[in-house]
C-alpha cells in the first residue's frame, strides 16, 4: 500500500475523472484501427476480432487475478521485505475477485478503472506486431498472462505504492518514479511484449527472402491508420488528464496545460516525421507519419503532466525524428518484422518520454528516479516477458502454419474474409 496517502477527491473531481475515463477507451479504438490498417487485407477481420477478444480476455483475467496484485484495492498491505533499512514493496495483496470494491475509496475505484483500460491497451500492442502470422488463441493466451501477472507487477511498482513509487520517500529521488499516463506500464511494457512475440514467432513469409534484404509489405488501408490516429488523440488527451489526477495528484488548474502538452507533443512529432520522410524519400510517407504522431502521443504519456509546453515541443520533435529512422533500422539492419511499428513507437518513444520527464522536471533527483525506473524496465521486464512467452509458446504455439499464412488469417481462422467481394492478392513467395 502506498505510504503516501493521496488527497481525497472532491465530488467535482470524481465526476470529471470518471467522465475522462469514459472517453479514454477511444485510445484503444484508435489503436485497433491502426493495427488492422497496417496489416494485410486478407487478415483484416482477424485483426479487429483479435483486438476485441484481447480486450475481453484482459478485463476478465485482471478482474479475477490481476487486480489483486496491482495494489489499488484496499485491504492488503502488500508483500514487503526490508533491505538496507528500507521497505521494498514488491507485490500487492488486495482481495480476490474485486472484493470490497463497492466500499473502496473513490480514488481506488477510479484507479482500478484506469488500470482495466491500461492493461487492455498494453496487451493490444503485441497483437499488431504479430499481424498476419500470429494465431488468435495465442494472442488471447499472452493477453491473459499479461493481465494476470506482468502488468499487475509493473502497475504495483509504479502506481500501487511499490518500491519504484517510493524512491522519493526512501531515497529522496524527486517524487519517485513518475508515469502519469502509462508510458512505462502500458507502452514500454506492451512494446516489450511485442518484441518478444516478434522474436518468437519470426518474420512473415517472404519478408526477408535474402540475408540483409527486406521486402516492403505496406499496410492495406492507410485510411484506417490515419483515422485511428485522430480517434486516438481524443482518448489520449482524456487518458493523460485522468492519469495526472490519479497518479500525479495534479490540481484542476494544471489540467489545461496537460491537455495542451499532449497535443503539442504529438503535433511536433508528426511535423518532424513529415520533414524526415520528405527529405529521405522525396515525399511524406503516410504510415510513417502516423507512427510519428503516435510516438508523440506515447512520449506525452510520460511527461505531459510534468513539463512545460516548450519542453513538450522538444520532446515531440525528438520522438518524431527518431521514429522513422528506428523503423528503418529495425527493418533493414536488424531484420525485425514489426508491421505496426510497436517497438519503434511505443518502446523507444516511451523510454524517451520517461527520460524527458526527469530531465525537465523541477524536482531535484527526479532524473535519477526516472533512470532507475528505465533500468528496471530493461533489466527486469524485458527478460521476464520473453521468458514467459517462450514457455507459453511451447504449450500454445504462436505461429500459424504455412498454409494459413498463405491464404490469410481471415480464411484460415474465421472461414471468411473482410472483403469477400474483392479478389485478395496472394504473394508470389508462397507459390
Amino acid at each position: 500500500m502506498n505510504t503516501t496517502v493521496p488527497p481525497a477527491l472532491s465530488d467535482a473531481v470524481f465526476a470529471l475523472t470518471l467522465a475522462l475515463l469514459l472517453i479514454a477507451p477511444l485510445a484503444i479504438a484508435g489503436l485497433a484501427l491502426i493495427n488492422a490498417g497496417l496489416g494485410r487485407s486478407r487478415s483484416a477481420s482477424q485483426a479487429l476480432l483479435g483486438n476485441v477478444a484481447i480486450l475481453a480476455v484482459t478485463a476478465i483475467v485482471f478482474a479475477l487475478v490481476g487486480a489483486t496484485f496491482a495494489g489499488c484495492l484496499p485491504g492488503g498491505a502488500g508483500h514487503i521485505f526490508r533491505m538496507a533499512g528500507k521497505p521494498w514493496n514488491l507485490l500487492g495483496a488486495g482481495p480476490l475477485f474485486l472484493g470490497g470494491l463497492a466500499s473502496a475509496p473513490a480514488q481506488s475505484q477510479l484507479a482500478l478503472i484506469f488500470e482495466f483500460l491500461a492493461v487492455a491497451l498494453a496487451a493490444l500492442l503485441p497483437w499488431g506486431s504479430g499481424a498476419d502470422r500470429w494465431r488468435l488463441t495465442a494472442g488471447c493466451a499472452t493477453s491473459a498472462l499479461i493481465a494476470a501477472f506482468v502488468f499487475p507487477l509493473a502497475a504495483h511498482w509504479i502506481w500501487g505504492g511499490g518500491w519504484l513509487a517510493q524512491l522519493g520517500v526512501n531515497f529522496n529521488l524527486g517524487a519517485g518514479f513518475l508515469d502519469g499516463g502509462g508510458a512505462a506500464t502500458v507502452h514500454v511494457l506492451g512494446g516489450f511484449c511485442a518484441l518478444a512475440v516478434i522474436w518468437i514467432a519470426g518474420p512473415r513469409r517472404g519478408k526477408f527472402p535474402k540475408e540483409g534484404f527486406s521486402t516492403a509489405m505496406p499496410g492495406h488501408n492507410a485510411v484506417y491508420v490515419l483515422f485511428g490516429c485522430l480517434v486516438s488523440l481524443v482518448g489520449w488527451v482524456a487518458w493523460n488528464l485522468a492519469g495526472a489526477i490519479l497518479w500525479l495528484h495534479a490540481p484542476l488548474a494544471a489540467l489545461p496545460v496537460t491537455a495542451i502538452n499532449t497535443l503539442l507533443t504529438a503535433s511536433a512529432a508528426l511535423g518532424s516525421t513529415f520533414i524526415v520522410t520528405t527529405v529521405r524519400f522525396g515525399k511524406p510517407d503516410a504510415s510513417l507519419c502516423a507512427n510519428g504522431w503516435m510516438s508523440g502521443l506515447v512520449a506525452s504519456s510520460a511527461c505531459a503532466g510534468i513539463v512545460s509546453p516548450a519542453a513538450s515541443l522538444f520532446v515531440g520533435l525528438v520522438a518524431g525524428i527518431a521514429t522513422p529512422l528506428l523503423v528503418e533500422l529495425f527493418d533493414l539492419a536488424l531484420s525485425v518484422d514489426d508491421p505496426s511499428g510497436a517497438v519503434s513507437v511505443h518502446v523507444a518513444a516511451g523510454l524517451w518520454g520517461l527520460f524527458a520527464a526527469g530531465l525537465f522536471a523541477p524536482q531535484p533527483g527526479q532524473l535519477v528516479a526516472q533512470l532507475v525506473g528505465i533500468a528496471t524496465l530493461l533489466g527486469v521486464f524485458l527478460p521476464l516477458v520473453y521468458l514467459l512467452f517462450w514457455v507459453l509458446n511451447r504449450f500454445v504455439p504462436f505461429r500459424v502454419d504455412l498454409d494459413g499464412e498463405r491464404i490469410g488469417m481471415d480464411l484460415h481462422e474465421l472461414g471468411g474474409g473482410a472483403y469477400p467481394e474483392f479478389v485478395i492478392h496472394r504473394d508470389e513467395s508462397y507459390r
